[in-house]
């Protein structure tokens, strides 16, 4: 696949933070992307807060994976929350948007009543990861970032601090760090 047919396709992707990234928001992340048609969105997988779900949104807690606090999921709009979580495929298509496989984003506006039973392991994220329209691609070209397909990821893991070094060690086995090789590839 080609450079820029990747870059178009980043959707249900992850981002690893190059260890030569300047950006404290962003040390040693993991991102997931949600969206990515003019501007993109994702969120950090690997940022757990100290904040107990169940103080945060006590009506969701039932629902949390482990482990169950609020994840910081960027530092764009942090009173915003996204869900994100392991949803039953028969799900109402109005209460999840599906991402991959068995993961999607849970519209929490809906309450946890409408899921309980469909839905497990659910994350809620405080804000999200967000760039402009090229901005992220530029970052990308500049070894920024390091493009891997999801593969065996658990994004919902319960040990979200490996996902960094999980990360490097598959994009070490696939290319040089930032190389269009680790961008190009199914990796």
């Amino acid at each position: 696949m080609a450079e820029r047919e990747l870059l178009r396709t980043l959707r249900g992707r992850l981002l690893v933070a190059a260890p030569s990234l300047g950006d404290s928001n962003f040390f040693r992340t993991v991102v997931l992307m949600l969206e990515h048609s003019g501007g993109t969105l994702g969120l950090v997988l690997n940022r757990p807060t100290s904040v107990p779900l169940a103080d945060a949104a006590p009506d969701w807690a039932p629902l949390a994976g482990d482990p169950p606090v609020v994840f910081f999921g960027g530092p764009v709009d942090r009173t915003s929350a996204i869900g994100l979580a392991r949803c039953d495929p028969a799900t109402d298509a109005e209460l999840v948007t599906p991402l991959y496989d068995d993961i999607a984003v849970v519209d929490l506006s809906r309450g946890p009543g409408a899921l309980a039973g469909n839905v497990e392991g659910l994350r809620i994220f405080s804000g999200y990861a967000g760039w402009t329209e090229g901005q992220l691609e530029a970052e990308i070209e500049a070894g920024g970032w390091l493009v891997l397909d999801r593969g065996a990821f658990d994004s919902l893991t319960r040990q979200p601090a490996v996902l960094w070094f999980d990360g490097l060690r598959r994009a070490a086995a696939n290319g040089p760090y930032g190389n269009s090789a680790v961008l190009s590839g199914d990796n």
